[in-house]
């Protein structure tokens, strides 16, 4: 499993992996790649050899990357071979506390009231905070200006620092900036409201249709027998099910999915298309 440290994805293939080693009887070692969004890992993983002993935990950020960069040294459907998605984790829309709106229908108005005055912060453009904002923005019809920053630390300081007003940040990240009193939280990206704070609505049920989930899944190198699929897709989604590994990944702000690999499937081509949709409306260039 090849990830950035400390990152989300590396965190749950730690969780994930202690699991698949009680099932499996084989110690799962994390081997972190990072660089490139993603892109020297998943070179890294293309290249293994198909025998089921190389896996890869890809995050939401990899359609992201596909749809952004014309040329890459690897594809993501026909490199890899999907195994199951496991879990889902919602962004928040986070503001300033002096920002004078207390929910989403608030910011909204306060928007269109301020066209072009309210900014907000990313940690770089093409990033998952970034194209979340974008679709915002578009679905709610406002004018809000894009403040891209090395990285989601630099982005956060100055959203305090009232320098920037909103940012969207994976709710497990926010959570302790709104406890703390420092940030007020007015949404959550996902379908459902996230048990990290119940309380705090979905942008969809002021923005019909809104949508914009992180995710991580599991593949293995293309060409991987399907017999070894099928068994490390058993392993997974039998893990997942499992009381203590969804509490775990539930602590975590990740729900627990599990899936067939042809469900895998069909969701990493959806995901591509609407990050391409995304892509497009923000007029995201890599950096």
């Amino acid at each position: 499993m090849l990830n950035t440290p400390g990152a989300g994805a590396d965190i749950v293939s730690r969780v994930i992996g202690s699991k698949l080693t009680e099932t499996l009887g084989q110690p799962i070692v994390i081997d972190n790649h990072p660089g490139g969004g993603g892109n020297v890992g998943c070179e890294i993983a293309a290249r293994a050899a198909p025998d089921g002993y190389t896996l890869l935990m890809i995050t939401s950020q990899q359609p992201i990357v596909v749809a952004m960069y014309d040329k890459l040294n690897y594809d993501l459907i026909r490199d890899f071979a999907p195994i199951s998605l496991v879990g889902t984790t919602p962004l928040m829309l986070i503001t300033n506390s002096a920002v004078p709106a207390s929910s989403v229908k608030e910011l909204v108005a306060l928007a269109r009231s301020r066209p072009g005055q309210i900014n907000y912060g990313s940690p770089g453009s093409g990033s998952s905070g970034h194209l979340a904002a974008e679709v915002f923005r578009s679905m709610a019809g406002i004018d809000i200006t894009h403040v891209p920053y090395k990285g989601t630390p630099q982005a956060m300081n100055d959203m305090i620092a009232g320098q920037v007003q909103l940012t969207f940040l994976v709710a497990p990240a926010a959570m302790p900036f709104v406890k703390a009193g420092k940030v007020k939280a007015l949404g959550v990206t996902t379908p459902k409201r996230t048990l990290l704070a119940p309380d705090v609505p979905t942008i969809g049920e002021t923005l019909p249709g809104y949508e914009w989930s992180g995710w991580y899944g599991l593949v293995a190198p293309a060409r991987t027998p399907a017999s070894i699929i099928a068994r490390l897709n058993e392993a997974q989604v039998n893990a997942l099910r499992s009381g203590d590994l969804s509490q775990r990944l539930a602590d975590l702000g990740t729900t627990p999915v599990g899936s067939t690999p042809q469900e895998y499937a069909e969701h990493l081509r959806t995901q591509i298309e609407k990050m391409r949709d995304a892509i497009r409306i923000s007029g995201a260039k890599p950096d």
